[in-house]
């Protein structure tokens, strides 16, 4: 399962939001398109609320189920509904 690290975006250990827009902008989401990603929950950086919303936010847009927290205990958080 790809995972989805928050890790990568800070600097000095730090989450900026106008730095975290200008990366999602330059990620390409389709690599995520209908798999299950896991957003890491733990980090030794703080990342704030609003990040984890705006990493599933566009993951939704093309994953198959997202997770969230511990690798020994994901959280669903979204799962698209089947489409037969």
């Amino acid at each position: 399962m790809p995972r989805f690290d928050f890790d990568v975006f800070a600097e000095g250990g730090v989450i900026r939001e106008s730095k975290i827009r200008e990366a999602f902008a330059q990620i390409d989401w389709e690599v995520y398109r209908d798999k299950a990603v896991h957003i890491q929950g733990c980090s030794p950086v703080v990342i704030p609320t609003w990040a984890y919303l705006m990493a599933a936010a566009n993951l939704s847009q093309v994953a198959r189920k997202i997770t969230f927290g511990e690798d020994s205990h994901p959280m669903p958080i979204f799962s698209r509904p089947d489409q037969e």
